[in-house]
């Protein structure tokens, strides 16, 4: 059966993704799933706040005791003080790009406009075939209008296409009132493909200690129906590649879907 397939403009033996997950930081894993059949990996996003706390953390120490004297050596902060999270990412990007014969694709999380965007070209030039915005926003502000949430994924997706040449992909929840608007809208500013759908994580009230803890639910064959709905509805109305994501258990449910 042939099975080759373009997504993001990359030519894939077949339409089998490991989506984003812990799993695909792990060269091994990596390999094993490649090796296993994969015909692309997706690394976990690297946070809008991770890069700002970076960027923070560098202004503190460089302005930290400018009034002192420049003889104060024990000013520096010891090596050890530094969280270089975006820098491992992109180390590992490097790492899997070399090890794997198949397309890696980078993950960005973030909802603000702003610097945070331009480090999509860093992971452009550490050689990520494409890159998935992974727009995790649950608005809370009862002044925020629909229309301006909607447009904050349209602002942030143009922001990246503004700063990179490689394909990019936007993952979206579907509570949008009209997810076929959305999408269009989309499209027109320019993504190569959506990804639907991301679930949002929702936490647990511990009674025992009366605190909030994070509870993460694994998704179920039956997440599935969804995405699968509209990328019937959206088939043919789009220039933007689909994928489905979520609920995905047995090669049956693999099959489905392609």
């Amino acid at each position: 059966m042939e099975m080759q397939t373009r997504y993001l403009g990359l030519a894939l033996k077949n339409p089998l993704i490991s989506s984003a997950s812990p799993v695909n930081l792990d060269l091994d894993a990596a390999r094993r799933c490649e090796d296993a059949g994969a015909a692309a990996i997706v690394m976990p996003s690297l946070f809008e706040e991770q890069i700002l706390a970076e960027s923070r953390e560098l202004d503190h120490y460089l302005t930290h005791g400018t009034e002192s004297y420049a003889e104060a050596l024990s000013y520096f902060p010891a090596r050890s003080d530094y969280r270089l999270g975006p820098e491992r990412y992109l180390k590992t990007l490097r790492a899997l790009k070399q090890s794997l014969a198949i397309p890696v694709i980078a993950s960005l999380n973030g909802v603000s406009e702003g610097g945070w965007t331009a480090y999509a070209r860093h992971l452009e030039e550490a050689g990520a075939d494409a890159i998935e915005l992974n727009v995790y926003f649950i608005p809370t502000d009862p002044r925020l209008s629909g229309r301006e949430v909607e447009q904050i994924y349209v602002d942030v997706l143009s922001s990246v296409k503004a700063t990179v040449k490689i394909p990019v992909a936007i993952k979206l929840s579907p509570f949008f009132s009209n997810m076929a608007e959305m999408a269009a809208r989309l499209d027109a500013a320019g993504a190569d493909g959506l990804v639907l759908f991301n679930r949002f994580y929702q936490p647990d009230l511990d009674l025992d200690e009366l605190v909030v803890r994070p509870n993460i639910l694994l998704s179920t064959p039956q997440a599935m129906r969804l995405p699968l709905r509209w990328i019937a509805i959206l088939h043919g109305r789009l220039r933007a590649n689909l994928a489905a994501t979520s609920g995905i258990h047995t090669p049956i449910d693999c099959l489905s879907r392609c």
